[in-house]
């Protein structure tokens, strides 16, 4: 069952936007490039800085 705010949300234009917990209960992917996708699908990779040695 789900549950408002916590696994989704209603935006000012009336649609349902599920939260990244709803994503991470699913557990995969649909490569819809959802707003909160745990897995970042259709946005760029956060860059990480490489250690100096």
């Amino acid at each position: 069952m789900l549950q408002p705010g916590t696994d989704y949300y209603i935006n000012d234009d009336g649609n349902f936007v599920f939260t990244e917990a709803y994503h991470k209960k699913r557990g995969y992917c649909c490569k819809n490039k959802c707003l909160h996708c745990p897995w970042l699908y259709g946005r760029e990779k956060p860059v990480t800085q490489a250690k100096n040695k």
